[in-house]
């Protein structure tokens, strides 16, 4: 089975060709690459994907800045393959990455999508291990044992904490067919798997580490982190999730979105950053008002 890599680009080139460069060293060659430029200024990617030479890799270029969640969505609209996995544009899938994924759709025929074990870069490409990372391990399955997850007890799992890495998915395509692309930039990544989960989808976690992702400090949702701007459309989403998983008899993890607590978490961790910002005032009472509710 072919596996789709779909990769929405737009940032720096230079990482683009080192996550390029880990798509190719694949030790499994049955796969295609689409990048899906949105106008990044710089337009060497598209001469430079030409100049491999490899009839895997497909450019395209939009007519005009989507904005990160809707040139996402465009992506997966553009699967034409059963299995796909969205890459960031920084990140490195390793050499046994298609032989993981492969081998736990195999094992588990009906799952919607795969989790493989992640390590974390910091943006020189350095070992790292932040506290949203280390949390993320605190929360998530047990990571020495490769299980299947669904159901409720998922998505109150996912809203109490997302521990997913969401670049590092495969996904099963028929399985995303028909579910709503909502309209937070902010979480439409949680949003979607959510959102597959409660449509009877399965999550396979597998500990085998196989990806590595590149966590930026100073990246554009840190900065609107630290400005609350990203808390806003966080609440609006928790707040709907909630009132549809309790019309839905998911009591539980209603409660869980309700709770949403490693999201009030965060809030309360940037307030020292949103005090240094020059919209201080608003940021801070804006990440306050998130955090305690």
């Amino acid at each position: 089975m072919t596996i789709q890599f779909l990769l929405p680009f737009y940032g720096e080139p230079a990482l683009l060709r080192q996550t390029v460069a880990s798509v190719l060293g694949l030790a499994d060659p049955d796969w295609v690459l689409t990048v899906v430029d949105d106008c990044y200024p710089d337009e060497t990617v598209g001469p430079y994907l030409e100049s491999l030479g490899d009839p895997r890799l497909r450019y395209l270029r939009n007519s005009q800045n989507l904005g990160a969640m809707r040139n996402a969505y465009r992506c997966i609209e553009l699967a034409e393959h059963e299995f796909f996995t969205l890459l960031n544009a920084d990140d490195l899938v390793h050499p046994n990455y298609l032989t993981v994924v492969r081998q736990a759709f195999k094992d588990f025929p009906d799952a919607a999508l795969v989790h493989p074990g992640v390590q974390i870069i910091d943006q020189a490409g350095r070992p790292a291990r932040p506290l949203a990372d280390v949390i993320k391990r605190l929360i998530a399955p047990n990571p020495r044992k490769r299980r299947v997850h669904g159901g409720e007890a998922l998505v109150a799992s996912l809203l109490l904490g997302n521990w997913t890495y969401h670049p590092s998915l495969c996904w099963r395509r028929s399985t995303v067919e028909g579910i709503p692309h909502r309209q937070f930039a902010a979480v439409h990544d949680l949003a979607l798997i959510v959102d597959v989960v409660r449509a009877g989808g399965s999550l396979v976690v597998d500990p085998t580490v196989c990806f590595t992702y590149r966590r930026h400090m100073a990246s554009h949702s840190s900065v609107g982190a630290a400005q609350g701007r990203r808390f806003v459309e966080e609440r609006e989403y928790f707040r709907e999730i909630t009132s549809e998983l309790a019309a839905q008899g998911w009591s539980r993890a209603a409660r869980s979105g309700r709770v949403h607590l490693t999201s009030r978490l965060h809030a309360l961790k940037m307030v020292p950053a949103a005090v240094r910002t020059p919209q201080r005032g608003s940021a801070t009472l804006e990440l306050l008002r998130h955090a305690l509710g």
